[in-house]
Formats: structure tokens, sequence, C-alpha cells
């Protein structure tokens, strides 16, 4: 199987492991387990007793049940038979688009978004077609043109909302009326959820698994919890025929996940309303550091996130995105993101949801930086 190179994971795995203030990052402030197991009021001694007797065998082949009812409560009618456990998000979009797409089905993909979204489709032998977010209206779906590009023959519309990497929330009334341009023709949705939750006002969203019987959620413990190093992640559905199918695929990629992780990963669900406080306050507190220092630069320019982690940054000089972020980081170990992973040019994905002391150095460099551009 052909696939064209992952841009964004590429770039990671180039520069991410030098960087001093990385400011790419997209997980909210990374927790330590000691701050997790602090933050949930359990006995650290008793806890970690337990899992060093644990044997280390396989775990719960479909996922730990106490850890499907943890994740059950992120969404409204959702029980342990409507998720399956993953390595992370990125199994679970890995394993979803495996499942379904099929040599010349036709799949509609909206970006920016995570390449998976696009380019395993592409590999796969599927007639992709893209449709652009535009910043002037707010990175959201042009409906009048999806409705022109989905039509009998599409198999899959694949979206992430909140998007990666601009920020923007598909509002429900919005999220409704695509569910309806799927159903109108009997097409799944697949929907990159791993910002759900991270909300600036703090309300709740509605997940595609709510919306639409057809309609298949990813998410992880990665982004919104902080908890990255688990590598946990999970898929829902509603629908119990296609289950059958992702659970048949998945038995060639994975057994179970980790014992542990699952331990960890269902500790921070049970208390998510912690985790989220802490959480909903460092985007806040941050977000706002950065929207003061875009509304200071008038050479920048982004539409300001509502959700997320993450925000799509444009610039007004005269050099390549990939070339404006290597630059960076030669000058100061600043990492950022370039938007040509996105299919961006003149851009950068910003994480503004490091600690608060590295988002503040890091837009500090990348001032000086521009300074130099400007010479």
């Amino acid at each position: 199987m052909k696939i064209k190179p992952f841009k964004v994971e590429q770039w990671m795995n180039d520069y991410e492991m030098d960087a001093i203030y990385n400011i790419a990052e997209t997980c909210v402030d990374a927790m330590s387990l000691s701050e997790l197991i602090q933050l949930s009021g359990e006995d650290k001694d008793s806890l970690l007793d337990d899992i060093l007797d644990m044997k280390m065998t396989y775990g719960y082949i479909t996922g730990n049940p106490r850890l499907k009812d943890a994740i059950s409560s992120l969404y409204k009618g959702i029980g342990r038979d409507h998720i399956l456990t993953t390595n992370g998000g990125i199994g679970a979009n890995n394993l979803v688009l495996t499942t379904i797409v099929e040599p010349g089905d036709k799949v509609v993909s909206i970006i920016p978004t995570y390449q998976q979204l696009y380019s395993i489709p592409e590999s796969l032998g599927a007639d992709v077609h893209i449709m652009y977010l535009q910043k002037e209206k707010n990175f959201l779906p042009d409906m009048e043109k999806l409705k022109e590009m989905v039509d009998a023959d599409t198999k899959i519309i694949c979206l992430n909302n909140p998007n990666n990497p601009t920020g923007a929330l598909i509002p429900d009334h919005m999220m409704e009326e695509i569910v309806d341009l799927a159903k109108s023709v009997d097409a799944y949705i697949l929907c990159d959820e791993v910002y759900r939750g991270l909300n600036q006002d703090g309300s709740y969203h509605k997940s595609i698994v709510e919306l639409y019987d057809k309609g298949i959620g990813t998410s992880s413990m990665s982004k919104v919890f902080s908890l990255a190093g688990l590598r946990l992640g999970w898929l829902v559905t509603k629908d119990m025929e296609l289950m059958e199918r992702l659970f048949s695929h998945r038995d060639y990629s994975i057994i179970s996940c980790g014992v542990v992780d699952e331990v960890f990963g269902a500790l921070a669900l049970e208390n998510k309303d912690k985790v989220l406080e802490r959480n909903l306050r460092i985007i806040r507190e941050n977000l706002k550091i950065l929207d003061d220092w875009i509304n200071e630069h008038e050479r920048f320019s982004y539409v300001k996130p509502i959700a997320g982690t993450t925000a799509l940054v444009f610039y007004d000089y005269d050099i390549s995105a990939f070339e404006f972020c290597t630059g960076l980081m030669e000058h100061s170990k600043t990492f950022v993101t370039p938007g040509s992973c996105f299919e961006y040019e003149k851009s950068f994905r910003i994480g503004y949801a490091a600690s608060r002391e590295t988002l503040i150095e890091g837009l500090k460099n990348l001032e000086d930086y521009c300074r130099g551009l400007e010479k």
C-alpha cells in the first residue's frame, strides 16, 4: 500500500524533541501520574501497590468495563457495547477508515484536518473529494458547497470537530444539517472528536453519535485529558452491524490495550470534572495571552478559536511556512507547525495549551525572530 508522508507527524518527528519552547504541542499541559492520583483523591501507595501486583497479561479485549463506563459518561445515550478501545485516537481513526473504505468508494473530507482523514482513504484507492474551509467563513463548512459535493455515491464524510488546527467549532445546528445530508444518501460520518469538551465557554457540545446512528466518533486521553503518554483512545458508534466489522478488523492490529493504561484512563475519566476544571482554566488563560499578542502584532491574524487547544495563525512575510517555522526553530528552539502541513501556506499552527511560561517565552522568541525578518 502506498500512502503519502504524514506531514504533521513527520514535522513533529524531526523537531519536537529538540525544542525548548514547544508551542506546537496540541495537548493541554501534560499531567504526571502523581498529579492525576492527587487530583483524584486516591491513596497513592494503595493504588500503586495494586498496580504493581497486577499480572502483565492481556487486558479486556474490547476494553476494561470500568474504563468503558467512564467513557460512556462523556456522551448521552451511549453504553459499553457502543465503545471499542484503541491505541490512541490515531488508532481509532485508522481502524474506522480501513474497515469502511474500499477501492472506488467516494469519500468527502473537510480540511484543514488531521491528514489521516483524507490520506488513508486515498491510499485505499478511494475517490477522495476535498472541501477546504475558509478563513473568511470562520473555518466553518460552506453547506451549499458540501451539498454539491455529497451525492448518492458518497460512502463516508470525514471531519473533525472541534477543528484541528483552527479551533473552529461546528455548532449543533450545522452538524444536524450535515447529518441530514448524510442521511439523504445513507453515508457514514466519521468525526474526530479528540478536542471535544474543551469549549472556551464550557458548554456541552453533542457528539456525532448523539445525532446520527451511522455516525462514528473517535477520541482519546491525549488532548482534553492531558495523558497522551497512556496511548489510549476509543471509537463510539450506535451502528452495531458496523461495530461487528470494526471488531473483526481490530483483531488484525490490536488484541487489547495496556492494562495499566486502562486503569489510569478510567481514573482520569471518573474524575473528569476535576481534570476539565484544571484544563479549561489553562486554555482560557492562555488563549487570552495569545489573543492579546495577535492583536498587538499587525503582521499576524487568525480566527480566534472557539474550542480545542490550537489556532492557525497567518503572517504577512514573504517566506514559506516551512522556512518560517524552521527559521524560528533555528533562532531559539521555539517550535510551531507549518500551516503547509495542513495545505495552508503562510501560516502556522500554534498550540496555546502548554504551560503559561512556555507560551509567554515562545511568543517573545517569535516576536524577536520576526524582527530579523523585517531587516
